[in-house]
């Protein structure tokens, strides 16, 4: 069996959705003639814990476990937060926070830990692993990001040792939604843009999970970018299937940003609830995962802070009972320039469990995905789009799920190991 080095900052017990994509791939490798070595570190800053994720790695995947050194213990202290409390990704904050400390440890950290702050992995994770691929060689490494310090691991191995190297963007680099918030010196801006372009020009090939984002990436230099989309496990869906709720309850599962925020789609449920008494009278607006305090404000300002359940993290597990349960699933298109080539990795669990899905935000590769079962509203909804959401909350029976076996975490993993074969000379028959 082929052997495929994995450097990701996120496995579990991290949860969190950076987990999942190369959590599944070396589930299903092994099927298609893989074995995955995972290197991770030993003590990562947790999003969120989920120790029954541990149950999904396959007895077929060796992992690699080292130390790593990362600032956020100083930045809680200075910033006042508590050691054991989680740094909060994409800008989050469920509470108003900010003040001086909280800008400045935002500076510090944008402008002097560069790609992001493990960085100081970078070194050390090179030499062990120069060492350790000595002795225990590999056939291609594949580096996934962000954290983009990933990417100048598999860019070190590259140099030091000639090897194969595949560099996976789960996210972009310098155009992901948050950079501009970065408060980037135009030095910092110089190095990131620089260290980007490097990856993409001597990694050997590119990866990434949008079609957008593929052009995008090749753009700054990358050639013939790969799009592996994400996708779902079947094994993930509920089984037996959960009755969907009997209140009319539109659920929103995982971290809702404030470029999430979606003013218009709530005032337009506002509306509905003040015009249909049987609305009124069933919609619950459920969030299962953290809620930026500026959504928050602007739900209740439409009126509907009455009409939100709040549930918090939850285990993977959990969040998918969540879906299963829903009457409709909210889907938020973060408000960004890089809007188009955003496809949220819960889309395709959405899809699996069979609830009708209200895409909200700008229209993009999303709407290749969604289908012809789903709704999306890009703009201003019109009357003929509160029709079409409330006739959302009255379908009976599960959604037509034909066709989404494109997005099964089985048949992708194949996808990646035809890429694998490939770089390494050896195509499969």
């Amino acid at each position: 069996m082929k052997r495929v080095l994995i450097i990701s900052y996120y496995w579990p017990p991290n949860g969190g959705a950076g987990v999942y994509r190369w959590l599944k791939m070396s589930k299903y490798l092994p099927e298609y003639g893989w074995q995955p070595v995972i290197y991770t570190p030993e003590n990562p800053e947790m999003v969120a814990d989920d120790p029954a994720l541990l149950n999904e790695v396959s007895p077929q995947v060796e992992v690699l476990k080292r130390p790593i050194t990362e600032p956020f213990t100083l930045y809680k202290r200075f910033t006042g937060r508590r050691k054991d409390e989680r740094v909060q990704t994409a800008f989050l904050s469920e509470e108003r926070s900010g003040g001086w400390k909280e800008d400045l440890a935002l500076w510090v950290r944008s402008n002097f830990f560069i790609p992001d702050a493990r960085v100081w992995w970078v070194g050390p994770s090179v030499r062990f692993l120069k060492d350790h691929l000595g002795k225990h060689p590999v056939d291609v490494v594949v580096t996934t990001g962000p954290p983009h310090s990933m990417h100048m691991i598999g860019l070190g191995l590259k140099r030091t040792l000639g090897v194969k190297w595949i560099a996976d963007f789960r996210d972009p680099w310098t155009d992901i939604d948050f950079y501009q918030q970065l408060k980037l010196s135009a030095r910092a801006d110089r190095r990131h843009r620089k260290q980007e372009r490097t990856v993409l020009t001597e990694a050997d090939r590119v990866v990434t999970v949008s079609w957008t984002w593929a052009k995008d990436l090749e753009a700054l230099g990358a050639k013939d970018v790969e799009v592996i989309t994400n996708g779902f496990d079947r094994t993930d869906v509920p089984d037996p299937a959960i009755p969907k709720d009997e209140a009319w309850s539109l659920v929103q599962v995982g971290s809702m940003s404030a470029t999430r925020d979606l003013p218009e789609i709530w005032n337009m449920l506002a509306e509905l609830c003040r015009t249909d008494p049987e609305f009124a009278a069933r919609f619950v607006l459920r969030f299962v995962g953290p809620v930026d305090h500026s959504v928050m404000e602007s739900i209740t300002k439409a009126g509907l802070g009455d009409r939100v359940e709040r549930i918090g993290r939850v285990s993977h597990a959990e969040a998918m009972q969540h879906m299963q349960r829903a009457r409709v699933l909210l889907l938020p298109i973060n408000n960004t320039p890089n809007a188009a080539g955003i496809l949220p990795g819960k889309l395709y669990e959405y899809l699996s469990v069979g609830r009708p899905i209200l895409a909200a935000g700008p229209s993009g590769d999303v709407a290749r995905v969604l289908g012809a079962h789903h709704l999306l509203i890009s703009g201003t909804p019109t009357r003929e789009d509160r029709d079409r959401v409330r006739e959302l909350f009255t379908r009976n029976g599960p959604v037509d799920v034909a066709g989404i076996d494109t997005y099964d975490r089985q048949r992708l993993a194949g996808s990646m190991a035809t890429l694998l074969d490939t770089i390494t000379g050896d195509p499969a028959t």
